[in-house]
């Protein structure tokens, strides 16, 4: 038996709909079985019990909500193409089942129209989205389908995060515990110096993700940001005005905006030849207002789910939807800090460095990126007009692309790079600094210089690993080659207890 198929792929297939991202590719043949394909999606093959009406548009659908991963995006598209009368006839076939119910309030939610259904219905209410299986939200109760809305936000934006098994097994690492555990092994005193110099260098960290330098001026209002992380209401933080003043004060005041942008921006680069090479193309200015909003909405939802997932669905939120012409990588990074100060997974006045880790993985941090800019660069068609402004032709065909991200995959490294910052980053700070004192005493002891200059020959040291560099020799040429050789030897005699 050749395999048919069923669910997500039958419908995109159906309704000729290109370069829709599918996690779950179900088909129906003789026996079952599931393997992982390369893309990290799941290829799923049902025995011929668990066939849908093979040819009819809402078994698809049900099978898509029961087997494959929920995609609001495609099931925008196949709403919108599908006729209304479909619905209303599989719907009195089953009058109050569940998945009649859920497919129907999917519909109005998703098209904003309402169906013209004989009664509304009555019983139990039942979970629209099953929390084995998926990260749920606050549940508003629709009275009209019996329905407990339990998604992550609303029309205008409204993420979906699967619990997949990376997802699983990253939630259940204690966070706090690892921070409280650094805390059991070093002093107060080690602890708070850490705390200010990881301040610094998140700062430095997030600008050099940019490929920028600050000035003295800018780096010190970003570390000022930094400290404010948490302390105001969340849609104080996220209002236009807001941040808007953290816009202008992170960047060159050349690129200072008035608001939210009211042109189409992209991401890219110039090539060699003069040629642009288009990256991401954001979201159209009409929605970006209404996509804030949404975002301020979704928090609302999301409080009491996991922390770190929180941060992720706000930060990328942030990043995707693009409201400034620059300054939004910086933002979306101290969103990070916002949200997880904000849960109380770091505290008031320590910060988790994660643009550091971020800085040091740069290729992992551009793929999980991409991994959401790539599907909608397939999708999007646009021109450049005289101008040499973007106008993209089919807007209203990737609308539900920026509305409904699939934001499971950034959930998962945000929670690697958070627990990967603590378990190095954080701890290396610690270790150096518990050290420091140490170091700077015994080599004031051999060479009686200038404590910036020691400063100096330490940090050179520290960061070749006890060796000092030879290219930094010219730089302190009143230093002995044998004075070299016991500055080293002394270092590694302290950072190898």
């Amino acid at each position: 038996m050749a395999l048919q198929k069923a669910g997500s792929l039958w419908l995109v297939e159906h309704f000729e709909l290109s370069h829709y991202q599918i996690t779950h590719r179900s088909y129906i043949g003789t026996r079952d079985k599931i393997e992982l394909a390369i893309d990290g999606s799941i290829e799923q093959t049902y025995g011929p019990k668990y066939a849908p009406k093979m040819n009819r548009v809402l078994s698809h659908i049900e099978f898509m909500l029961k087997y494959d991963d929920l995609n609001l995006d495609l099931l925008a598209a196949v709403f919108y193409k599908m006729e209304e009368q479909e619905l209303l006839n599989y719907i009195y076939e089953s009058p109050g089942g569940r998945y009649p119910r859920r497919i129907g309030y999917l519909y109005e939610w998703l098209t904003n129209k309402k169906i013209k259904i004989k009664h509304e219905f009555q019983g139990n209410y039942i979970d629209l989205l099953d929390s084995e299986r998926y990260i749920t939200g606050k549940i508003i109760k629709n009275t009209r389908w019996c329905i407990n809305d339990n998604l992550l936000g609303v029309p205008a934006f409204c993420p979906v995060i699967r619990k997949t098994q990376a997802l699983k097994v990253l939630l259940t690492k204690d966070i706090r515990n690892e921070i409280d555990g650094l805390k059991k092994d070093y002093s107060p005193e080690i602890f708070q110096r850490a705390s200010q110099y990881l301040y610094r260098k998140e700062t430095r960290s997030s600008y050099e993700i940019e490929s920028e330098k600050p000035s003295p001026d800018r780096m010190e209002r970003f570390v000022n940001i930094l400290y404010q992380a948490g302390k105001q209401p969340f849609s104080e933080v996220m209002s236009e005005p807001s941040l808007t003043t953290l816009q202008n004060a992170i960047v060159d005041p050349r690129y200072a905006q008035p608001g939210f942008r009211d042109f189409q921006n992209y991401i890219g680069q110039t090539n060699y030849r003069g040629e642009e090479i288009y990256h991401y193309v954001c979201p159209p200015p009409s929605m970006v207002g209404s996509m804030m909003k949404g975002l301020i909405t979704t928090e609302e939802k999301t409080i009491g789910s996991p922390e770190v997932v929180r941060a992720a669905i706000i930060a990328f939120g942030f990043v995707f939807i693009h409201p400034f012409l620059d300054g939004n990588g910086r933002i979306h990074r101290f969103l990070i800090h916002d949200m997880l100060t904000r849960d109380g997974l770091a505290e008031q006045g320590f910060i988790i460095p994660v643009s550091a880790n971020m800085v040091q993985n740069m290729a992992e941090y551009d793929r999980i990126l991409e991994r959401y800019s790539k599907p909608l660069m397939q999708r999007v068609r646009f021109t450049i007009l005289a101008s040499g402004d973007l106008n993209i032709e089919n807007a209203d065909e990737v609308s539900s692309y920026f509305k409904y991200p699939d934001l499971t995959m950034q959930s998962e490294y945000l929670a690697k790079t958070i627990f990967s910052t603590i378990q190095e980053d954080l701890v290396e700070e610690l270790y150096f600094l518990e050290r420091y004192d140490e170091l700077k005493k015994e080599l004031q002891l051999l060479i009686d210089m200038p404590d910036k200059r020691l400063s100096n020959v330490i940090m050179y040291l520290h960061q070749n690993k006890g060796v000092f560099p030879n290219r930094r020799k010219k730089l302190f040429d009143e230093i002995t080659e044998a004075e070299y050789e016991a500055i080293e030897n002394i270092y590694s005699e302290i950072f190898s207890k």
